[in-house]
């Protein structure tokens, strides 16, 4: 299928307001902007928010920046696509020698083409925000956003100052807890897992004062290294790159950890943690001077909340809609979450300029909630299992085969391309809601999920009590490989 550069679509005279500036909401604004939408995005923090530190993003994802040849240009310049894996215990034995990237093989890929690529929050970020600024996206900052309202002909969102913003559409990006759900409806309770991650990138050159850190992370050949370290019921991830580096544990929650970007903790505080045993042994000594040579204000304790599929993406009018975090929050062991927030924004951005008019817009809506829910609902209970996974390693199967430590990525989620599904399914999914077909029984349209699977809703407390006695996690019918 064959789609159009900037410039290309018409306009559709559809005015979008953008919550939130996250991967999902600046993804959302420049393919609404390329969609021939007219675009606001409100930023709650003062200027964009380059916290985090390294996801893996999905072809399924990066395959919107074909349409951006500047992006894609950047994205492809400061990707990990040459880093080097190794797996390690925590305590910095070697279970197996660093493998190029490149070598993950990938069902129906050509060698040499992974299913995706390790991505640092804060460049790929700055590369978006650059590209909102330059097609000119009016973003406001400082315009926290506390409360929603529609009708039948328009939303919008009232900010901390009083002001109102009103537009045809509403796109709630502003992640887990979003101020949206008021009218949403459909909220899940969040659940402790009891866990969180600490999470960290600084620049490289912080380390010159402490040769024996910087030679313990190196780079090899000089290109990155991405090293996995399992442990008893932990994990721990650090990566190298020329100019940054990034760490990030798994661990028992402590009481200062939250679940936001914006709340950070001194080195100290894991120092000392990082000091109890981890079964009979501690962390490698090296790896925890590592922590100990992180800048003050640079480590997040991130809180690892459990949540049940939310079965409400939208409001009851379709003017308000729900992307990212705000709708489906994943573990970070998942390796989906940023993908299918990305996914979201371009669906939804695609299946507003199907729909080609502000008076359309309600079944836009429904059409890309009918069409996204399921598929996210397996790909959260697949990052319970790629969590459980990386939490439990079997080290002696690792030691053989390093694959078995690292999260499942599943051929359903990689080779979708959302841009074209909207467009090969809208008219169907129209038909299929007004006849009141579920999409995984509407029999028009090819499954964006495991082929053979038909939707089940299933709960955390499902998934804890098959732990508990002892069951695998039971993902269900279908070919979830």
């Amino acid at each position: 299928m064959d789609f159009k550069p900037l410039g290309s679509y018409p306009k559709t005279g559809i005015n979008v307001l953008i919550v939130g500036q996250g991967l999902a909401g600046l993804t959302a604004a420049l393919e609404c902007v390329r969609k021939g939408h007219d675009v606001t995005l409100l930023e709650r923090s003062p200027t964009y928010n380059s916290a985090g530190d390294m996801f893996f993003m999905g072809l399924s994802a990066t395959r919107f920046l074909e349409h951006w040849p500047k992006l894609m240009e950047e994205y492809n310049s400061f990707s990990l696509s040459n880093a080097w894996l190794e797996l390690r215990t925590h305590t910095g034995a070697v279970l197996g020698p660093p493998m190029p990237v490149t070598k993950i093989q990938a069902p129906g890929l050509n060698a040499g083409v992974p299913p995706g690529k390790f991505q640092m929050r804060p460049l790929i970020y700055r590369m978006l925000v650059d590209e909102a600024e330059r097609i000119g996206v009016k973003t406001v900052y400082n315009a926290r956003v506390v409360d929603y309202f529609e009708d039948e002909n328009s939303a919008g969102a009232v900010t901390e100052d009083g002001t109102r913003y009103t537009a045809d559409v509403v796109i709630a990006a502003d992640g887990v807890g979003s101020k949206s759900q008021k009218i949403v409806g459909g909220q899940v309770r969040a659940q402790p897992s009891g866990r969180a991650m600490w999470r960290a990138a600084f620049p490289r050159e912080v380390l010159d004062e402490h040769p024996e850190v910087k030679d313990f992370i190196p780079l090899k050949d000089g290109q990155p290294v991405v090293r996995t370290w399992v442990g008893p019921s932990t994990y721990a991830m650090t990566a190298t790159q020329e100019d940054l580096i990034i760490w990030t544990m798994n661990h028992d929650v402590t009481g200062s950890e939250s679940e936001s970007w914006n709340d950070t903790i001194e080195a100290e505080e894991v120092v000392k943690e990082m000091d109890k045993l981890i079964g009979p042994l501690r962390w490698a000594p090296l790896l925890r001077e590592l922590v100990k040579c992180t800048p003050s204000k640079s480590i997040v304790n991130f809180d690892l909340l459990w949540r049940d599929p939310q079965p409400t993406w939208s409001s009851t009018t379709g003017r308000v809609v729900q992307i990212g975090d705000a709708a489906h929050s994943y573990l970070p062991a998942s390796a989906s979450g940023g993908t299918q927030a990305i996914e979201d924004a371009v669906h939804l951005a695609s299946c507003l300029q199907i729909g080609g008019s502000k008076e359309n817009v309600p079944q836009s809506v429904d059409v890309h909630c009918y069409l996204r829910f399921i598929r996210n609902a397996c790909a959260q209970k697949m990052g319970f299992a790629n969590a459980e996974l990386m939490q439990n390693t079997k080290l002696d199967e690792a030691k053989i085969d390093p694959q078995k430590a690292r999260p499942r990525l599943a051929k359903w989620v990689y080779f979708h391309d959302p841009e074209a599904y909207a467009y090969e399914n809208y008219e169907k999914a129209v038909s299929g809601i007004k006849q009141g077909i579920p999409q995984d029984e509407n029999l028009e349209i090819e499954p964006n999920f495991p082929k053979g699977y038909r939707y089940d809703a299933w709960s955390i407390e499902d998934i804890q009590e098959d732990k508990k006695n002892g069951k695998p996690l039971n993902l269900g019918a279908g070919d979830w490989e």
